[in-house]
This record gives C-alpha cells, sequence and structure tokens, in this order.
C-alpha cells in the first residue's frame, strides 16, 4: 500500500533539512599547486562570493589576496541516508546529492607558493584597497571611480598603459560615451600626452568646459592642462571646421569626384592640371577660377562638382587661416577635438575623418605621442565600408593599428557594435573597456579577441547596470569590474526627451 501524502511530504521535509544542514557544514577550503592559481569550495548557503570579487585565503601563518575568476554550482554524491516508510520493515536507503559552489582564481598579494585547505572568505573594500595602494605604480595614475565588487575602493588606471591601443564597447545606454569622457578628462588632467578625437556625435564638443560645483583646484589644474579645441562646423570663427580641397590625397579627390583614372583620364588630367595652378599660386586662386580658367575637360569637372554637390559642402575652407589638417600637422592644440556630429553630410564626414587620419599617418615621424580617439568606430573603420572614402580612411586606421605603436600613435577605438568594426584593427588591441553587453555573439567575438581575459568576466557583462565596465591589458592592475565616477566636464549633445511616456491626466 503506497504511502500517504502527509507521510511524504514529511519525509521530504526531513531529507531537505539534512541535506541543509550537511551542505551548511561545507568548509570555505582553497587549493593551490602552483602558489598563483587557486580553486576552493565553499558552502552554497549564505554565499557571500562573486565573479571578479576578492578573496582572502588564510593558511598555515600567511595571508593571501586572490580574486575569484570562476564560479559554480556542482552536485556531489553525499551520504547515504534512510528514509521511513510506512509499511516497510526497514528505512528506504537512498545516496544524498549535495549543491558545493567551486571555484577558481588567481592570487594577487602575498606568499606565491603551494597551499593546501587553505581557509577562504570574503576580502573587504578596505583590505583590497590597501593592496592597489601597495601597487601604485612610479607613473600618473588615472582615478576613473571604483571597483564595483569592493565598494569604496578607487581604482585607478595606469596612464603608460595607454601606449597600447584600447578598444572601448557597451551597447546603448550603457555609460559607454560618459566613460570614455572620465578617462579622456583623466588623461588630460594627470599626463602630457596629446589626443586626437574623432566625434561623429558631438558628444565631446564641451569637453573643455568644467562643470559647475567641481572643485576650484580640480577646476584650475584641468583648464592649465587640458588645452582642449573644438573645431565644428559653422559659418565663421577661428575653430571653424574647414578643409581644403587640396589637402586631401590625390586619392581622396579622385573618389570624392567619383573620377577613374582610366575611364575618366581627360576630367582626371584636368583635375592635377588645376590643383598644379593652385599649388603654384600658393592657394590663392579660389575654386570657380581655376575651373573657369581651363577648356572642356574643366567645365566637364565643375559639372560634375556641381551635381554631386562638392561645391556645396560647408567644410570647404573660405577665408579661414588654416584648416583641421593644419591643426593636425601642427600640432597646435593639447587636445583636438573633431566635431564631425556638426557636419551636415555623411560624405563630409568621412572625407574630414579620413585627412585626419591621414595627416597623423603622413607625420608620423615626428613620433609625438598621440592618442587617436575613434567614437562610433563602425562608421569611420567599419569592417565592410560601403564607400571609397570610407575604405581610404579604414586602411589608414589599419596602419596604425597594426605599425602606429613605433611612432608614438595610439588608437583607442570606441563603439556598441564590435562586430562591424575592422578586424583588423580591433586584433591590434591590448587594452579592453567592456560595459553593458546583451548580445551573447557580440560577448563572444569579444571573448575571443581579448582571449587572455576571463571569460567568466566577460560573461558578466550582461548583468553590467549603468557605467559598470570590465577593464583588462595594461592599463589596468588586474582584470577589474568597475563603477565609473563623476565627470569633470560637461557631456556633448543631448537624449530625447522622455516626456512622451508620462501618464496622462
Amino acid at each position: 500500500m503506497a504511502d500517504s501524502p502527509d507521510s511524504m511530504s514529511a519525509q521530504g521535509e526531513r531529507y531537505r533539512e539534512l541535506r541543509r544542514q550537511i551542505e551548511g557544514a561545507v568548509l570555505p577550503l582553497a587549493t593551490s599547486v602552483d602558489g598563483r592559481h587557486f580553486t576552493c569550495q565553499v558552502s552554497a548557503h549564505d554565499l557571500a562570493l562573486q565573479v571578479g570579487g576578492y578573496v582572502v585565503i588564510e593558511h598555515e601563518g600567511e595571508t593571501r589576496l586572490g580574486q575569484l575568476l570562476d564560479l559554480g554550482l556542482e552536485l556531489v554524491g553525499g551520504p547515504e541516508v534512510g528514509l521511513e516508510a510506512d509499511h516497510a520493515d526497514a528505512p528506504l536507503m537512498t545516496t544524498m546529492a549535495l549543491r558545493v559552489v567551486r571555484g577558481s582564481g588567481v592570487v594577487l598579494h602575498g606568499d606565491l607558493t603551494p597551499f593546501h585547505d587553505g581557509v577562504v572568505r570574503s576580502a573587504g573594500p578596505a583590505r583590497v584597497h590597501a593592496w592597489l595602494e601597495h601597487i601604485r605604480p612610479a607613473r600618473a595614475e588615472l582615478e576613473v571611480g571604483e571597483l564595483r565588487l569592493a565598494p569604496g575602493a578607487p581604482f585607478r588606471l595606469d596612464a603608460g598603459g595607454f601606449d597600447r591601443h584600447t578598444f572601448l564597447c557597451g551597447q546603448s545606454g550603457s555609460g559607454k560615451t560618459y566613460s570614455l569622457g572620465v578617462m579622456l578628462e583623466q588623461l588630460l588632467l594627470e599626463t602630457s600626452l596629446r589626443i586626437v578625437v574623432l566625434d561623429p556625435n558631438s558628444d565631446f564638443a564641451r569637453l573643455g568646459q568644467t562643470r559647475p560645483g567641481v572643485d576650484e583646484a580640480v577646476e584650475r589644474r584641468f583648464a592649465s592642462n587640458a588645452g582642449v579645441v573644438v573645431r565644428q562646423a559653422s559659418d565663421q570663427g577661428s575653430n571653424r571646421l574647414s578643409l581644403r580641397f587640396a589637402d586631401l590625397d590625390p586619392r581622396v579627390q579622385a573618389a570624392s569626384l567619383r573620377l577613374d583614372p582610366i575611364a575618366d583620364r581627360g576630367e582626371y588630367s584636368e583635375l592635377v592640371a588645376m590643383l598644379e595652378r593652385w599649388a603654384a599660386s600658393g592657394g590663392s586662386i579660389p575654386l570657380p577660377e581655376l575651373l573657369a580658367g581651363g577648356g572642356d575637360e574643366a567645365q566637364a569637372l565643375g559639372l560634375r562638382l556641381r551635381n554631386l554637390g562638392i561645391d556645396r559642402w560647408q567644410v570647404w575652407s573660405r577665408d579661414d587661416p588654416g584648416s583641421v589638417v593644419d591643426d593636425v600637422a601642427g600640432r597646435k592644440s593639447r587636445c583636438l577635438v573633431v566635431d564631425l556630429g556638426s557636419l551636415p553630410t555623411l560624405q563630409e564626414k568621412a572625407t574630414v575623418s579620413e585627412a585626419v587620419l591621414a595627416t597623423l599617418w603622413r607625420n608620423r615621424g615626428d613620433r609625438e605621442p598621440t592618442l587617436v580617439v575613434i567614437d562610433e568606430a563602425h562608421n569611420v573603420c567599419p569592417s565592410n565600408p560601403t564607400d571609397p572614402i570610407t575604405a581610404i580612411a579604414t586602411e589608414h586606421a589599419m596602419r596604425i593599428a597594426a605599425e602606429g605603436r613605433k611612432y608614438g600613435l595610439y588608437l583607442l577605438v570606441s563603439t556598441q557594435r564590435p562586430q562591424k568594426v575592422d578586424e583588423q584593427v580591433l586584433s591590434q588591441c591590448d587594452n579592453l573597456v567592456l560595459m553593458r553587453m546583451n548580445s551573447r555573439a557580440d560577448l563572444a567575438y569579444v571573448g575571443e579577441l581579448f582571449s587572455f581575459v576571463p571569460s567568466p568576466l566577460v560573461s558578466a557583462a550582461t548583468e553590467f547596470g549603468l557605467g559598470e565596465a570590465l577593464l583588462a591589458g595594461k592599463i589596468a592592475s588586474h582584470p577589474a569590474l568597475i563603477r565609473f565616477g563623476a565627470r569633470i566636464t560637461e557631456e556633448g549633445g543631448s537624449d530625447v526627451p522622455a516626456d512622451w511616456a508620462a501618464r496622462r491626466p
């Protein structure tokens, strides 16, 4: 005869209570066979450990600080227990399945010799902060926020790590642009590194303007050190974003006019002659006058300019004292923000991006350390360029990524779509700043490119909140989960008002 439901429920409750008691008695122990990496077991009940978090390991009077890089629940065989049955002469025997948390990690500080069965427990923020203070580098540091899993423990980047290319990615709404601003502000405040920013969305148009309420001492230091110049499209002004047609490389000139040197050999030859006349005049002859001085091919070239609307581009230099190319080549500003977002057409944005990258590469022999920031890089150096000018700009980005470091050209590439950025650019990046990413495909791609970063930390990006990130590479003392801090300067751009979602009366 079957057991009654009440009897089965009582047996189940006794089983669960016994299992809980046994699982709760699991000792929190860690073992290392090489002194640098460890494995551990802890109870699944009242679990205080997290992937990316910090632990203290105590063994034979030695205390070590470690970081957990992986954590998971396992089922292990437990003791054999008996369950009473209503109509049985003896209890029913069954092997209990126990849930145990097992993890692995690295030893960050302490005696780097093997150990067995060291007691492991969560490390408090003060302990982690003390370690970070102990390992501070001699070079400039950039305080960008605090550790996500040790709140209150400030986290600083090694400024010298930016002599490697850096990749920043995060989906829309992750705080990517804000966080990039924090890093740029700290570089301007604490170092003398020259910075050139290609800014497609006008997000850094106010990078030189400090926020109200910023500490006066910080404000004075920033004003003294930053030297930010923002070139924007406008009708006039000393910082007008302008470009001369003659500033462009011959390939770009032809590409902008959709000229083929063979199929359009007449117009192409006239273009070369026109630019030679322009150069001989010292750049003083206006474009209409140059075209008027030619024959039929010059007239055809003029028609092409007008039909494509190129002659009406806002970016062309008028009586400007210098173009953006002059600013880049002459190193006239400590930090140059090229506000591409202020230009009205995609063609103008692509042309200016190409001109800036080409100028940086052409003047690489100067060997002046320069951080080249390409925001929304999927528009500037995409994996599949859709027009010839963007394709040429991508080539320049690839050259800087492959060979730029020996000339002092360091990339900081930012995007929300990593798979849409040229892979040869991303594969040369040694630093990673990863913010919230919900796409598993994008995270898998990032994990493959940055295989030195523990995969569980990369996977954690789906759970990041606003302004939270994983930092790894030469800029970070260790792969760290952080929360970015406050900005010094004003954010550019603006969000679309969301009052349309308010409850109607």
